[in-house]
């Protein structure tokens, strides 16, 4: 059900817009308090107080709000921009490599590569000094490596078989442009 433009008749408002309808809303307004009655004028009053007092408030609010707003671009503006740390997985290739090498240095230790996985372990306990040195050679292992202890058990905590164990997972740092 809307409303048809086509068929409405706008001469038909155009009585609303004359001098003579001004004229007579002036008069019917002169006459209020004469035919409402002072009861109804209060009530009125009252409505138009609140209303203007909400008004007033809200008109408040809202700079308060501007200023709320304008503080906070300001503490975005001064809030340094910072790069961010990001871990990325390391070759496959680099960590094999590295692993031949420590093999060669440290014999009485067994060190296999499991992806980008290093396992370091020991039978005995007294190879400890060495595994503790190859356990440093691998967090200094490579430009930018960054060495995450995922295992690590001395003697009894360890399984039967193995008396010294350490996983190290190898990551590469990237460091990302601030956004």
């Amino acid at each position: 059900m809307g409303l048809n433009f086509k068929s409405f008749d706008f001469k038909s408002l155009q009585k609303y817009f004359t001098p003579k309808a001004t004229e007579d809303l002036n008069v019917f307004l002169e006459k209020l308090p004469q035919n409402a009655g002072q009861t109804v004028l209060i009530a009125a009053s009252i409505a138009w107080g609140i209303a203007a007092m909400a008004g007033l408030y809200t008109a408040i609010q809202t700079q308060n709000m501007i200023k709320l707003r304008e503080e906070l671009k300001e503490t975005q503006a001064l809030k340094p921009s910072v790069p961010k740390i990001k871990n990325v997985s390391i070759g496959k290739k680099d960590v094999e490599s590295f692993v031949a090498k420590a093999k060669e240095s440290y014999k009485g230790l067994d060190i296999k590569a499991n992806g980008a996985n290093i396992l370091i372990t020991a039978k005995d306990t007294r190879n400890f000094a060495e595994f503790r040195e190859a356990i440093g050679h691998v967090q200094n292992g490579g430009n930018g490596w960054r060495v995450s202890l995922e295992k690590l058990c001395v003697g009894r905590e360890c399984d039967k078989q193995y008396k010294l164990a350490a996983s190290l997972k190898v990551n590469k740092v990237s460091v990302e442009k601030a956004q």
